[in-house]
Formats: C-alpha cells, sequence, structure tokens
C-alpha cells in the first residue's frame, strides 16, 4: 500500500520539479535584452557633456549607528533575501561568441541608423525588428543604403533572438524573447524614435 500511494507522488513532484526548470524565465530575460539594447542603442546618440563632480561634504553618521540588535537583525536580512531571490531566479545566457559578434555589428550599424530613427524615416515595429516608415526625409539617392541597413539589422536582430534561445538550450523561447525584446526596444528608445503599437505608429 506505501508504494502504490508514494510512486505517484514522487512521479507529481518531479514532472513539477521538471516544468519549473524549462519555464521561461522572464525576469532574467528582461535583464538580458535591457543589457543588450541599451549596449546598442547608445552607439546612435551624441554623447551627453560630463558635469563637474561637486565637492563632497564629509558627513557626521554617528547619531544614525543603530542598536546592536538591530543592527544584526538588517544584517540578516540583507544576506536572507537576495539568497532567496537567486534561489527563485534564473539566468540567461548571453555572452557567447556569436552573442557577441551580433551586438557589435548592431552596434557599429547604430551609428548610421540612428539619424533616420529620429527623422522618423524609420521605427521599431511589434516583431522587434526595425521598418521603414516614411522615407520623405531621405534623399533619393540614400534610400536604397537605408533599405539596406534595415535589412541588415533585422538579418542580426533575428539571429540574436534565435541564438539567445539555442545558447540557453531552449529553442522554443524565441518566439518569448522575440516579445520581450520587441518591449525593451521601445522602452529604452531615445526620446522622437517612432514605434509601432496595434498597427499605429506612436512617437516618443
Amino acid at each position: 500500500m506505501f508504494k502504490k500511494t508514494t510512486w505517484p507522488l514522487l512521479s507529481l513532484l518531479l514532472t513539477a520539479c521538471v516544468t519549473i526548470n524549462i519555464y521561461f524565465p522572464a525576469a532574467a530575460a528582461e535583464q538580458a535584452a535591457r543589457v543588450i539594447v541599451r549596449d546598442v542603442l547608445k552607439n546612435g546618440q551624441a554623447a551627453p557633456p560630463a558635469k563637474p563632480e561637486a565637492p563632497r561634504q564629509k558627513e557626521d553618521h554617528s547619531s544614525l549607528v543603530p542598536p546592536k540588535t538591530v543592527w544584526v537583525a538588517s544584517r540578516l536580512l540583507e544576506w536572507l533575501v537576495p539568497a532567496a531571490e537567486a534561489a527563485g531566479r534564473a539566468n540567461i545566457e548571453i555572452n557567447t561568441p556569436a552573442i557577441a559578434r551580433l551586438r557589435k555589428s548592431m552596434a557599429n550599424r547604430q551609428r548610421q541608423l540612428g539619424r533616420w530613427y529620429q527623422a522618423g524615416a524609420i521605427g521599431f515595429d511589434e516583431s522587434g525588428l526595425v521598418t521603414v516608415r516614411s522615407l520623405k526625409s531621405v534623399p533619393l539617392n540614400q534610400r536604397n543604403r537605408l533599405r539596406k541597413l534595415v535589412a541588415d539589422e533585422n538579418r542580426d536582430r533575428n539571429a540574436l533572438y534565435r541564438e539567445i534561445a539555442r545558447a540557453n538550450g531552449h529553442s522554443e523561447w524565441e518566439q518569448e524573447i522575440r516579445k520581450t525584446f520587441a518591449r525593451i526596444w521601445v522602452e529604452e528608445a531615445p526620446k522622437g524614435y517612432w514605434y509601432k503599437q496595434k498597427g499605429a505608429w506612436k512617437r516618443k
């Protein structure tokens, strides 16, 4: 009787563990997407002038030192909270040679695409790609060049989403990764960039 009731329970627990392990780690994917998107987009913007640092004044915190028991409790929480978060957080691998090559290629191209984002000639679509919005602001002799830049960018973006899924051993994650990037491109885009939302163009 013990064996008959125990094995189904163990089987259920093992199945649950496997399900948890292969579940798409949305938070980790968002963090990874932000790292890549910020790295790429910064290459299309002019660096802001550096601000001089104000001289720091020495502050007296002697009156803010907590009692020993409170200090011990706070230190314990500082140790427990990150440990608990780490236990429930998966990581997304984005540090492979293939991903590094794609990031570099996209970053280099961004220097040429940046002005066309601002001009409204191109924008982000809802599938994590770049699309031509309007060529009115683009001189005739540069339009084919811009179309090629967009095609090359989309080739790299498609390869990036596919490679991230492959590098993490879950090719089935590609669509979720693409959706995550599509949102992060818009969120991290500078003011003035265009993007599509529910089929309509909007400007940040």
